[in-house]
């Protein structure tokens, strides 16, 4: 693809971020590209996406560098602007960065030769009963030293207002959305409702709508499952519930689930992909449903998700389960796949690079 206009979201807070940028311009200078920091952390107030992504010039590649939540914030600009986002990883976990910071030039020269494949994630969407909204005083609490706070969602404006349906927000969320309790002392009060249906009322400490990719996010340290990348699905958690039922539940895509906040309960924060984004109170309820655009991820190799799950959760083997030795590998990763099996995404030592005959 030719890249008209790179953007790009730093860590400034780690020394090697800074010190892969620099190569990133080095890059863009070498190719004749425009590059544009774009600094979400704005003196005197956050941005929203879309003037955040129009004061860089509409990048048509987006680079973060830093860890997860680097390429989060790198997400939000890429989905306001249909953009494609490359992460570096620079951080500790890494579930979401595609490339290391000695591949980083490589990859922008994939990028540029076309020889790279789209990852194509779900996004989740937003309505509530009202504008959210921050009340004053929150914003020092909230800040934990990274900066102010986003500005408070708008309206979007190619949907409709509707008294049933609510406030459509301009917003997306990669990982995922999640209704907590503010007072320490006082869970939420929440009826949870699965395609318009009560499911249950919760008391909990937070409740919580994750996309399959922010299913090894907080719905993961909440006892949530690990969900495929490449599912279609929306994972539900309460964390800490109050009740005999402290199961997920996982949704279809066109099975939105909805959280009123019930008569009797204290107000509730909305983070959304951890960003603290309004507070609601009793009688106000959100609807959390697959967004219509998706986010667009460079990905140059096969994905291991489960490679990595196994590395970066540290899972280890049972003892009695490897006694006998180390276990021989179920499927081949030397010759191709018979044809009964041939259909199916089987990564092999045969595999070529994305784009490959």
């Amino acid at each position: 693809m030719t890249v008209n206009r790179l953007g790009m979201v730093v860590h400034g807070g780690r020394p090697e971020a800074t010190d892969a940028a620099a190569a990133v311009r080095a890059w863009c200078a070498e190719q004749d590209v425009p590059c544009a920091d774009i600094d979400v952390w704005h003196e005197g107030g956050r941005l929203n996406a879309r003037d955040e992504v129009e004061a860089a010039g509409d990048p048509d590649l987006i680079v973060t560098l830093g860890g997860d939540g680097t390429f989060l914030r790198g997400a939000r600009l890429a989905a306001e602007s249909d953009a494609l986002v490359l992460g570096v990883d620079l951080g500790r976990v890494g579930f979401l960065t595609e490339v290391s910071a000695t591949a980083m030039r490589a990859a922008l020269d994939a990028v540029r030769e076309e020889r790279f494949d789209i990852d194509s994630r779900m996004l989740l969407a937003l309505r509530a009963s009202r504008l959210l909204e921050v009340p004053p005083g929150m914003e020092a609490l909230m800040e934990y030293g990274r900066g102010p706070l986003l500005p408070p969602p708008r309206v979007r404006s190619d949907c409709r207002i509707d008294e049933d349906w609510g406030v459509p927000l301009d917003v997306t969320a990669l990982n995922d959305v999640v209704l907590e309790k503010l007072s320490r002392d006082r869970q939420v009060s929440v009826g949870v409702y699965v395609s318009g249906r009560l499911l249950a009322s919760y008391s909990a400490d937070a409740l919580l709508v994750a996309t399959p990719t922010g299913s090894t996010a907080y719905s993961f340290a909440a006892g949530g499952p690990v969900v495929s990348p490449r599912a279609e699905a929306l994972v539900f958690t309460p964390v800490a519930p109050h009740m005999a039922f402290d199961r997920s539940v996982v949704t279809a895509p066109d099975e939105p689930v909805g959280l009123r906040i019930l008569e009797r309960s204290g107000q509730a924060a909305v983070s959304i992909d951890g960003q603290l984004r309004g507070v609601l109170g009793p009688g106000d309820w959100i609807g959390v449903y697959a967004a219509p655009r998706r986010l667009r991820a460079v990905r140059l190799g096969p994905m291991d998700f489960y490679g990595r799950l196994r590395e970066r959760m540290n899972l280890t083997d049972a003892p009695a389960a490897v006694a006998d030795g180390s276990p021989a590998p179920l499927w081949s990763v030397t010759t191709p796949p018979p044809g009964d099996i041939a259909h199916l995404a089987l990564l092999t030592a045969l595999d070529g690079p994305p784009g490959a005959p």
